[in-house]
């Protein structure tokens, strides 16, 4: 498959894997990257820069391929050191960043200054044509599908990726509701010239992630997600389980919510022990409306395969329905 995504990124498939938290480490990403897609690290869930250092290096030993890595920036009360990450990212020689959350302004003009390819993430065309304005490079625009953050529009991917497609002029990238070759033909058809999966590379067999939740997305329906800090405006989708339906109980409870009532269940550390133990009343599990679409839990290279060839597929079918 050639097209711009593909040029920009020197990679085979326009198939990137999502920055998730907990998940987005090596062993995905080099094996995203060594099928033909693109990895992506995700810098938070080291530690500290040195060890983003770190794991950058040790992706080096597992793939000869470009990845990328994933720096999102929020607002918080101790933010990390994001420009310290961004270091390590550059010094690394790593050309690819992914960006998402607040506008990467000051961090645009660094970066490609070193020559990265720079792709934000956004849930909202006017942001996307803000990032575009701003000098990035691609935009991955997130459909209310997704997992994680949604944004507060409630705009899914069907007509989201066609405004976005209208209006923008650099590549795009489809991201939520992505899981398969039909999807992934639907967002092509729609002006996309990659997509980016999440989710669905949870469910694979080299995700960092235990058995036990993996066979969960298998059979969970598309039904089986929660929106959570919706009252608060910062609207998160996960899978739906004790925990979240307990979130979402407090959130809509007479006379509202503060964050203090809920941050006992919700904590990244309580999310990572979830993933890690395979026991999914420790904490929240992120996941989109995908999980309806995932049905078996492949290498990443038998998935990416299987995608590009059931794309082109429906692509034909779709041709031939119309000619």
């Amino acid at each position: 498959m050639k097209t711009r995504i593909t040029e920009m990124l020197g990679i085979e498939y326009p198939i990137i894997q999502g920055g998730m938290m907990w998940v987005g480490r090596a062993e995905l990403s080099a094996a995203v990257s060594n099928a033909g897609g693109l990895g992506i690290l995700t810098a938070l869930t080291q530690p500290t820069p040195e060890a983003l250092a770190d794991e950058i290096a040790r992706c080096r030993t597992m793939t000869d391929k470009p990845f990328g890595v994933n720096l999102t920036i929020l607002p918080s009360a101790k933010p990390p050191p994001y420009e310290a990450y961004l270091d390590v990212v550059l010094d690394s020689g790593v050309k690819i960043l992914e960006t998402a959350g607040n506008n990467p302004k000051a961090f645009i003009a660094k970066a490609k200054a070193q020559g990265v390819k720079i792709i934000h993430k956004c849930t909202a065309v006017r942001h996307a044509l803000s990032a575009e304005r701003n000098g990035v490079d691609a935009v991955s625009i997130d459909g209310f599908e997704c997992a994680g953050h949604p944004g507060e529009d409630g705009i899914g991917g069907l007509i989201l990726f066609a405004i976005a497609a209208s209006k923008l002029g650099i590549p795009l990238i489809g991201s939520g509701g992505i899981a398969d070759g039909r999807t992934m033909a639907a967002a092509m058809a729609l002006g996309m010239e990659g997509v980016n999966m999440g989710t669905r590379f949870c469910a694979t067999v080299e995700a960092p992630i235990h058995d036990a939740i993996k066979q969960r997305l298998v059979t969970a329906s598309e039904r089986e997600t929660n929106l959570i800090f919706r009252t608060l405006r910062n609207t998160g989708r996960v899978l739906k389980t004790a925990v979240s339906d307990e979130v979402v109980a407090i959130e809509n409870r007479p006379g509202g919510c503060e964050f203090q009532d809920i941050q006992h269940l919700v904590s990244g550390a309580k999310g990572r022990e979830a993933l890690e133990s395979g026991d999914e009343q420790k904490g929240l599990i992120w996941a989109g409306q995908t999980v309806g679409l995932i049905n078996d839990i492949p290498t990443c290279a038998e998935l990416i395969d299987r995608m590009v060839r059931e794309c082109r597929e429906h692509l034909e079918t779709a041709r031939a329905r119309t000619a």
